[in-house]
């Protein structure tokens, strides 16, 4: 026998051939085989929907984007497009009505053409379209809305899904300079850092616009950068304000008008996405900040000071709140910080960490840690009086004092249940050096310590604060609270809680009066 060529895969199909022609004559075989191949073709053949009252459907009736800086692209929106008839729909043209003028740009079912043709839709069936926008800059103050619409052309008629963007205009720091150095990592090899900068005209800070920060915006030694009520900083991914060696940064905002330190996304789950951008950073040799009614969210971090220089307090911030950052809300190390009426919430790891010694007073505040992310890996607030050194694949811990660690009126709580059981407080304590900390007419979830530990007889242990919405970042506190009238009013700072309402006697524990 002869075998067909890439036997055996066409072998059984020669064989079946044969003995049909064995059947039937070849001549009447072919006309049938004939026949059904245009059968088939024919009913491959589409047949259009053509009704010109027949409507698109869309899953957004209108696709809206947040305020987005001039210049800078947002993030990428989607929407379908429904065909509900019982026969596909041929759409002739997709196109933006403003044309190559327009702010938006779009995406047509994998097409990026200026103008998408010959689109079909199946029957009951739908396609993606991708939109962004990016703004130009003018000369407003206030934001401004930007329009167009995705047109569809089909059946001699069009349809229009409008779209809309609120532009802003800003000042941009991008990086100009770069600056790197080197340190050793967990495993004991040499890696560099490298700091993409740009150094703040402090003298010349604009205070009608929002700045928009890229990379390390750098406030230089021996300058102040003062902020006023109303300034906003919006940061870009690895972003990070830094406050050098002899500078200072003063935030005077008010309870109505805030400084906003923010990430430049505000899209959709963007809105509060923790991680965004870096932190504010004071670092060593830094001097004499005050942050006085900030909003600080989104970021690695709200804080991180170092090693404080002069008798003075490296940080003092009052009125402010810090949250939804993905490893931290303040990070002190070896610093000297007082905080009053302070709200610190809802970070990936730690609220308050205060490391490698120092000194630090806090009244008045609320540290409360309902992550939700994913699983925490450590207590809402954490003291320690050691710092660690690797060398030659080896880590040596040094003591280093904690002078001071009071804590004044403060809630600390929240929903930590890690295996070393110790609550939202864990005191890290190494024998060599001092480890000084109170707490005074504080409530705390905590198992490590008992009332009169640390501190005096009046601690509300283990006992639920009752906020009114703690996961949606509402710390208020509800009717019936523990924190209600438990405070001390020896220990306030001001008379007025995060809200600007009069303190009572005797007042709350934590940043909010109860009404």
């Amino acid at each position: 026998m002869d075998y067909p060529l890439f036997y055996p895969a066409n072998y059984n199909i020669i064989r079946v051939l044969k003995k049909v022609t064995k059947l039937i004559p070849i001549p009447l075989f072919m006309a049938l085989l004939c026949v059904a191949l245009l059968s088939t073709s024919c009913i491959k053949e589409s047949r259009y929907l053509t009704d010109t009252s027949a409507r698109l459907a869309f899953s957004e009736d209108t696709v809206t984007f947040d305020t987005v800086f001039a210049t800078m692209g947002t993030v990428t929106k989607q929407v379908k497009v429904y065909n509900n008839y019982d026969e596909p729909l041929l759409l002739n043209y997709v196109t933006l009505r403003e044309g190559a003028l327009s702010r938006f740009r779009i995406n047509v079912d994998g097409d990026t053409s200026l103008v998408a043709r010959d689109v079909e839709i199946g029957a009951h069936d739908s396609i993606f379209i991708f939109i962004q926008a990016v703004i130009n800059p003018n000369d407003q103050l206030t934001p401004y809305l930007v329009e167009d619409a995705i047109v569809f052309g089909f059946n001699n008629k069009e349809q229009k899904l409008p779209l809309t963007a609120y532009g802003r205009n800003a000042v941009y720091h991008m990086p100009k300079y770069r600056l790197y150095s080197t340190y050793t990592d967990s495993h004991g090899n040499i890696d560099t850092i490298w700091y993409p900068f740009s150094i703040i005209d402090c003298a010349n800070w604009d205070h009608t616009r929002p700045h928009v920060i890229m990379g390390y915006a750098v406030v230089n030694s021996n300058e102040t950068l003062h902020l006023t009520a109303g300034d906003e900083l919006y940061f870009g991914n690895d972003s990070y304000l830094w406050i050098y060696d002899s500078a200072s940064l003063d935030v005077q905002g008010t309870r109505e008008r805030p400084v906003l330190f923010t990430s430049i996304r505000h899209d959709g789950h963007y809105d509060s996405l923790p991680g965004q951008w870096g932190y504010v950073w004071l670092s060593a040799g830094s001097k004499d900040s005050r942050i006085d009614w900030a909003v600080m969210e989104n970021g690695l971090a709200g804080l991180l000071v170092d090693t404080n220089v002069n008798a003075n307090p490296t940080l003092v911030i009052s009125n402010s709140v810090i949250i939804n950052h993905s490893y931290s809300g303040i990070i002190g190390q070896g610093a000297y910080i007082t905080g009053d009426n302070l709200l610190v919430a809802n970070c990936g790891i730690t609220l308050l960490s205060l490391q490698y010694g120092g000194r630090y007073r806090f009244s008045n505040s609320t540290f409360a840690n309902y992550w939700s992310h994913n699983a925490r890996s450590a207590p809402a607030v954490v003291l320690n009086n050691h710092y660690d050194i690797r060398q030659n694949n080896s880590i040596t811990t040094y003591p280093r004092d904690l002078q001071q660690a009071d804590f004044f009126n403060c809630i600390i709580y929240g929903n930590y249940t890690g295996r070393d059981s110790t609550g939202e407080l864990l005191l890290d304590y190494l024998p060599g050096a001092s480890f000084n900390c109170g707490f005074h007419y504080c409530l705390i979830r905590t198992f490590s310590i008992d009332s009169g530990d640390y501190g005096d007889s009046h601690l509300l242990i283990n006992r639920d604060p009752l906020f009114v919405n703690p996961r949606h970042g509402d710390f208020h506190l509800q009717e019936g609270s523990p924190a209600i009238g438990s405070g001390n009013a020896a220990y306030l700072i001001r008379n007025t809680d995060l809200d600007g309402n009069p303190r009572k006697t005797p007042p709350s524990i934590g940043a909010y009066e109860a009404e």
